[in-house]
């Protein structure tokens, strides 16, 4: 196991981040002192869980972050400080409802499978205004901006800065581009084991807003920032690998769509839970503004509404672009970076036990032709809609565990009822005059 204090010393590392997420994807913080980071690598910093989205109550003894010295990343704009993913720990046991502690049992559940599962993701963000109320580049006005030279490079300090910084980690990036809506923006790095693809994930949403603010505008991963816009999608790329990770348990070149039987059944899994799915991979109020919206300007949403999969077409919720891997489009970019992996590792081995199968395909464009589409579910209408699917998804929620099952749902229940108490000025302008 990696000394953390003698990483300190031979990098200049001053403070350490010791970091967990809770479980509606706050990144929370320790910064600690690297004289006192050796006791902090046995022991965790101390946190009180209340403060934080987790279902505890100010009565609970001390949470710990007991930092896991692997995931450890010095920071490339600020070289001496840290950041390092932790576990959650209480009473000398792991946390169970901590999204961290949820997707290492399942990574663990999958090698006693003799699987290894990799994942790579595609998170959009918008650079908007110091208040969030504008994109930041008054001139990108296009209709269809997506892929505009322009736009990009007028933007290229941020971008180049943070894809500098992933070069420099060695993520193997390899493209950035503008994507379909104004000011949004998406970056791509090379695919991982799926614990790996969780930290890199939860460092890179941290790391963009930190260079955005850099720069003086602000990074925002909301599903729906902006409703005459394209929303923040957070594609998920999935291939299941023996142990070594030398070969491929999806790819099988002579069935349908390079998809071996165990890629059928996992995928099988996804389309069998997709509606219990989005309560995770579709966490918020706003989400669901991105996947029931209307095309948009550029003329689609890119985002999936029905449960249907097809080979290399974007319109359905899964898509097989190449043998031995699927992409799920389902997630947005307010998903929690471990929930994510999680949801898919659970999913998918429900699949795999129970051979499921995924159904028809479909290669109709779901955005004209969806209509035809008669016989597959559509997904939730918002979020109280797919908690409750989520509840009473049973495998779902035991592969999840059932700690964290009832802590996501009865704090996900309270920011509903906590939404419908909300007094909108809709409410104002559709009722003053009954």
């Amino acid at each position: 196991m990696l000394d953390l204090s003698q990483y300190a010393a031979e990098n200049g590392i001053k403070y350490f981040m010791i970091s967990y997420t809770d479980l509606f994807g706050g990144q929370r913080a320790k910064l600690v002192p690297a004289q006192a980071i050796a006791e902090m690598q046995q022991d965790g910093a101390g946190f009180a869980g209340f403060a934080t989205w987790l279902d505890l109550s100010p009565a609970h003894p001390d949470l710990f972050a007991v930092p896991d010295a692997s995931s450890v990343i010095q920071l490339p704009w600020k070289r001496e400080v840290a950041w390092v993913a932790a576990d959650c720990v209480m009473n000398e046991a792991p946390l169970d409802q901590a999204p961290r502690v949820v997707l290492k049992k399942l990574v663990a559940a999958a090698a006693e499978e003799g699987l290894r599962v990799k994942t790579g993701v595609e998170p959009e963000f918008f650079l908007v205004s110091p208040d969030g109320s504008e994109i930041s580049d008054g001139l990108d006005t296009a209709e269809k901006p997506c892929y505009d030279q322009q736009a990009v490079m007028r933007r290229y300090d941020v971008i180049a800065e943070i894809c500098d910084y992933m070069l420099e980690l060695g993520w193997k990036p390899y493209q950035n581009d503008h994507e379909d809506a104004n000011g949004q923006f998406e970056m791509n790095w090379e695919y991982d084991d799926v614990l790996k693809t969780a930290d890199k994930h939860s460092f890179f949403k941290f790391m963009v807003k930190s260079i955005a603010e850099k720069h003086g505008l602000r990074a925002t991963f909301m599903p729906k920032p902006f409703q005459n816009l394209t929303g923040n999608g957070c594609h998920a790329h999935i291939s299941v690998w023996d142990l070594d990770g030398k070969v491929n348990a999806f790819a099988d070149n002579d069935m349908p769509f390079g998809l071996s039987a165990k890629g059928k059944h996992f995928l099988g899994g996804i389309m069998r839970h997709a509606e219990a799915l989005a309560a995770i991979t579709n966490p918020t109020v706003n989400s669901y503004k991105r996947i029931n919206a209307p095309r948009t300007l550029s003329g689609a949403t890119w985002a999936p509404n029905t449960v249907t999969w097809t080979g290399n077409n974007r319109t359905h919720m899964v898509r097989v672009p190449g043998p031995g891997r699927f992409e799920l489009r389902l997630a947005d970019g307010a998903v929690n970076p471990y929930l994510l992996q999680s949801v898919i590792l659970a999913a998918g081995l429900s699949g795999l036990h129970n051979e499921a199968d995924p159904g028809p395909h479909y290669d109709i464009d779901m955005y004209s032709e969806g209509h035809k589409v008669t016989d597959a579910p559509q997904l939730p209408l918002n979020l109280l809609d797919a908690l409750r699917a989520f509840e009473s998804d049973d495998e779902l929620t035991g592969m999840l565990g059932k700690d964290f099952s009832r802590a996501y749902l009865k704090q996900k229940r309270l920011e509903w009822n906590s939404f419908c108490s909300h007094f909108s000025r809709w409410e104002r302008q559709h009722t003053l005059d009954v």
